[in-house]
């Protein structure tokens, strides 16, 4: 089923919007949309495809929304997917970098502890609907607690999430073998012939050598931000909080913008919806220098999402054809239970310990939950009146 520009940016733009909570809550208001209510992926496509995100560097959320526009529009589908679900994060803090902080202080203000108490209800709702298309009998159930356990006390939760999944794809490997068979043709819709990923991966990987030595040959402003930026995005696993440092020690030390206003965006960024990677938008327009303003905005923003959208474009087609082979299948079946112990230890840390501070956050979260779990409401209606509850109790 082919999904038009219009429609995939819409709803995009939509889940823009409404998508608090960090990327694995994405992942579960992405599911709750495009699974259950659209019906546009079924649990085994989606689970393979958010398994297959948790690889890749970059921001997963976003990969994930990319890949489901490429699935269902082809290339013009993933760029309206992606643009749809950065446009409104980012107009937010090219916003900010302007001085546009008549908000105040953020974390006091009770429609967005509503709002993050809804993240935990979607969440919970996710874990749920997930963990019972993919974990079925003991095995599945073993390896999602297991996962969940380790991430919960991992000193390194960002590597423990691709450890954890590729555990739970060894153990799939081993138990699932015999249960699957192979199948004829691949599963889901082709995006594209496989020569094409291939030549995606190799302007992913020309572009990440050869910035850096054309900065070096070839001083220039616009090539060096780029550079810095591309590399950040490029060589980063778990998303945005992951890419802080790195980017911390590409933008501060030459001076392009000061350590108080890299912290005072950051701790802005942590207040609104969509992608964190977005933060780059703020960064370019608020840096000093030739680079700089809503142009600067929009270069640092392109410049951290391109090697992620390179290597995702690359990547689906391989993984279009690998994922009907009788082994990969068999992985895939414990990986997909190890992405329910990555949403299930993300339910409890940091969705639950930052959206439930009080009774009246557990409330609105139990309530948000009924609506979820109980009646047809969607999930953007639960989340708005989350927030509108937040605002009178919080």
């Amino acid at each position: 089923m082919t999904v038009s520009f219009s429609s995939l940016f819409v709803t995009f733009l939509k889940l823009g919007c409404l998508c608090f909570g960090g990327p694995v809550a994405h992942i579960g208001y992405f599911r709750d949309e495009f699974v259950v209510r659209k019906r546009w992926l079924d649990e085994r496509e989606y689970g393979d495809l958010v398994a297959l995100c948790q690889f890749l560097p970059g921001p997963a959320s976003s990969q994930v929304g990319f890949s489901v526009g490429l699935l269902k529009g082809g290339f013009l589908g993933g760029l309206a997917a992606w643009v749809g679900f950065t446009l409104p994060s980012a107009v937010l803090m090219i916003g900010f970098a302007y001085g546009l902080s008549w908000l105040g202080d953020a974390g006091a203000m009770g429609w967005l502890h509503g709002l993050k108490a809804a993240a935990v209800a979607v969440v919970a709702n996710a874990v749920w609907g997930m963990g019972r298309q993919h974990c079925q009998n003991a095995w599945g159930v073993g390896v999602a607690l297991l996962v969940a356990g380790f991430l919960i006390y991992a000193s390194s939760p960002v590597y423990g999430q691709v450890g954890g999944i590729l555990f739970g794809g060894l153990v799939g490997a081993l138990i699932y073998r015999s249960k699957v068979t192979d199948e004829e043709k691949p599963v889901g819709e082709k995006v594209h012939h496989p020569l094409v990923g291939g030549v995606f991966v190799g302007i992913f990987t020309l572009l990440l050598l050869g910035l850096p030595l054309w900065v070096f040959l070839y001083p220039n402003a616009w090539v060096e931000v780029f550079d810095a930026f591309y590399r950040s995005g490029a060589l980063v696993f778990g998303g945005g909080h992951v890419v802080l440092p790195l980017l911390q020690a590409e933008v501060v030390p030459p001076g392009w913008i000061s350590n108080e206003s890299f912290l005072a965006g950051y701790g802005a960024a942590q207040a609104i919806p969509g992608p964190l990677f977005t933060f780059s938008a703020y960064l370019g327009t608020a840096m000093e220098g030739e680079v700089s303003g809503i142009a600067g905005g929009l270069w640092c923003l392109v410049a951290i999402f391109f090697p992620a959208l390179l290597l995702t474009a690359g990547i689906i087609p391989f993984w279009h054809h690998l994922r009907t082979i009788k082994g990969v299948r068999a992985f895939l079946l414990g990986a997909n239970a190890a992405v329910v112990g990555l949403l299930l230890a993300a339910l409890y840390r940091p969705v639950i310990t930052s959206g439930i501070t009080g009774w009246s956050s557990l409330g609105i979260s139990l309530g948000a939950l009924g609506l979820l779990a109980f009646t047809k409401c969607p999930s953007w209606l639960v989340v708005i009146l989350a927030a509108i509850v937040g605002g009178m109790l919080l």
